[in-house]
């Protein structure tokens, strides 16, 4: 007996490795996007011959990526290949301090101790203590739905409620590195990991801590064809296995049986009816219920939370070559307190904001012309709620450019010559993100693992949802194990 029709909605990262995981058990799976490629917010971008991955620019956890190629039983080299970074991060501090995060861990950590007041000791029980908030929680709280009684009735549950206390839920990310660190610069430097989910290290609960283990432990990777490579091997992949997909095909409506437990029935694309026995909506939370549920009651808690920070990136193309710089760097604001608090309480751009510049062209040539550098300029910035958002790109630009010259002592408005520019107005209508917020809701409270929406609706049968917006929260990671958690509650009810 064939498996029922699968439609995912949004060919993000998280849809599209839902349609993988569906195929390889069977399910006859098609994939609608709006746009006119693949990736979502994973996208890139070519403009006077430079190459710029336009959204997430850190690869990590590629174990998530080669299990979809493990299930399907291909070789993930035929498809995607990538390599282990050497170097993670170069950090930049107003005061002169400069240091260089390498891959090896004790190289990093005398480094912290030859050039701060912190020490190789503190490093080490500080990612001693990252090792096992991931050991309490990544089973629980990332593999699994927590939305399910059966998710609390497993062993390795058990033991990791009562371990609960050892994932310091119940001290802000700033109290607990500033105790773990004498230098208030390296302190700063591991309370920045709070903006891979686009939350508050003065807000957000110290079980954040956790994501640092998915660098220094697992590594940082760079994919050889770019970010994008992900997304071109994985569609790939799809494709091999049968899945179809529809690009600037927008899905209108979902829609479902009547009566008091009504159950997917199909979609609307153009007015036209897709059946599906199961929908699985990559799209963001907020606007699946506002567009494509027709008179199914928005769930008001969840809708309502708080957002996650957005981005202002600049796109540059630059003339020469920078030796100071790396893959990943990263210059931090004197007073990040007051960065966040810019973010946070009074919704706007600080003056002196951190900036992260990624330059893909230190390893991949093709990524720039000869003799120039694709610099990826981003700074964290608040959702959209109706700021004068042309003067503040206006007035952060300029403090960007003032920030990077005076640090590297080099002139580097001079150099740039093309550009482009996302800012949280386009990340909304390019990627279908509310305001523009990066990673769904915000996680500025320790409860906030359990506040996401779950990967299921408890409204409509056959309907789930993945994607950044949704349990386990956003990244390239997270968005992969929303897949996996999607596809094993689609096993359980159809």
């Amino acid at each position: 007996m064939p498996k029922p029709k699968v439609i995912v909605i949004g060919a993000g990262i998280a849809g599209i490795a839902s349609a993988i995981r569906l195929s390889v058990k069977g399910y006859e799976v098609s994939v609608f996007e709006a746009g006119s490629k693949p990736g979502g917010k994973l996208a890139e971008l070519r403009v006077n011959g430079f190459r710029f991955d336009a959204g997430p620019s850190l690869f990590t956890m590629p174990q998530y990526v080669d299990e979809l190629f493990q299930l399907a039983g291909k070789n993930s080299n035929d498809y995607f290949e990538y390599i282990r970074l050497k170097e993670i991060c170069r950090y930049f501090y107003e005061d002169g301090l400069r240091l260089t995060a390498k891959a090896d861990l004790n190289a990093f950590a005398r480094e912290i101790e030859t050039k701060t007041e912190s020490t190789a000791a503190e490093v080490e029980k500080f990612l001693k203590k990252s090792a096992t908030i991931y050991d309490v929680t990544h089973k629980v709280f990332l593999e699994r739905t927590l939305h399910k009684l059966k998710s609390y009735l497993h062993w390795d549950t058990l033991k990791s409620v009562f371990r609960f206390g050892q994932i310091d839920a119940f001290r802000t990310q700033q109290e607990a590195n500033n105790s773990f660190f004498k230098d208030a610069r390296i302190a700063q430097l591991f309370n920045r990991y709070a903006t891979y989910n686009g939350s508050n290290p003065y807000q957000a609960p110290a079980t954040l801590n956790v994501i640092p283990h998915f660098e220094y432990h697992f590594g940082a990777y760079l994919p050889k064809n770019g970010m994008y490579g992900i997304v071109s091997g994985l569609v790939k992949l799809a494709e091999d296995l049968g899945v179809k997909f529809h690009y600037n095909q927008k899905v209108e409506e979902i829609r479902y049986t009547s009566g008091r437990k009504p159950k997917v029935q199909n979609v609307m694309v153009n007015d036209k009816i897709h059946p599906a026995e199961v929908v699985i909506s990559n799209l963001d939370i907020w606007f699946t219920y506002k567009n494509l549920l027709k008179d199914i009651t928005q769930p008001k808690k969840l809708i309502s939370q708080e957002r996650s920070s957005s981005a202002l990136i600049f796109y540059w193309g630059m003339d020469g070559n920078y030796s100071d710089l790396g893959l990943h760097n990263i210059f931090f604001a004197a007073d990040y307190q007051q960065e966040f608090n810019s973010i946070w309480k009074d919704k706007t751009i600080s003056n002196d904001p951190t900036v992260y510049i990624n330059i893909s062209s230190k390893h991949l040539r093709t990524d720039a012309p000869l003799d120039s550098e694709n610099w990826f300029v981003m700074i964290n910035v608040p959702a959209n709620n109706g700021q004068d958002w042309d003067q503040l790109i206006q007035q952060a630009r300029a403090n960007i450019i003032k920030k990077i010259s005076r640090i590297l002592n080099r002139n580097i408005a001079k150099d740039i010559v093309c550009e482009q520019i996302l800012d949280p107005r386009s990340i909304e209508s390019k990627t279908g993100s509310y305001q523009g917020s990066l990673y769904g809701n915000s996680s500025n409270n320790q409860f906030a693992a359990f506040l996401r929406h779950p990967n299921f609706s408890s409204k409509v049968k056959n309907l789930f949802f993945c994607g950044g917006s949704v349990h386990p929260g956003g990244g390239i990671p997270l968005a992969l194990l929303s897949a996996k958690i999607v596809s094993d509650c689609v096993d359980e009810v159809v």
